[in-house]
């Protein structure tokens, strides 16, 4: 494994590999996320609540600061990526929607503001930010199937 420099600087290529994993255009591979944050990014600050949890200073995303990225750890029902942005969950999709063409539907009857985009991607609220993310169920094992 190759150790990451002292002052990692976000790689040019964080928009589109983390990027279409949160908005799930791709397959959702937690160890892929995993290994490609602790090459770009070095081990993670902490494992809580089923994830593995990178800091990310000075990554952006949609044209948002993304404090943190978040992947599954094999203990969580899902297979999952997610971040936390700097923004509401209302100027993110709207970001993401400008950009992209992904639309982002209110889902009715939360707590809290949670949008879904066709493709299964969610954004809900994370205290004063939001939270981005695509899950996946983890597939049956060959014996199962």
């Amino acid at each position: 494994m190759i150790a990451p420099p002292l002052q990692a600087k976000v790689p040019s290529h964080f928009g589109v590999v983390l990027g279409n994993g949160l908005l799930c255009r791709d397959q959702t591979s937690n160890r892929y996320y995993f290994d490609y944050m602790v090459r770009w990014f070095g081990q993670p600050y902490k494992r809580e609540g089923g994830a593995y949890w990178f800091r990310t200073p000075e990554a952006r995303l949609w044209g948002f600061a993304v404090r943190e990225v978040i992947v599954s750890d094999e203990t969580f029902p899902y297979r999952f990526v997610g971040a936390v942005a700097d923004t509401t969950p209302d100027k993110l999709a709207e970001a993401i929607t400008q950009r992209d063409g992904l639309r982002y539907a209110k889902i009715t009857g939360s707590a809290t503001p949670v949008r879904e985009a066709s493709t299964g991607g969610r954004i809900a609220y994370a205290e004063r930010r939001s939270k981005i993310y695509c899950a996946k169920f983890k597939p049956l094992p060959p014996a199962l199937r």
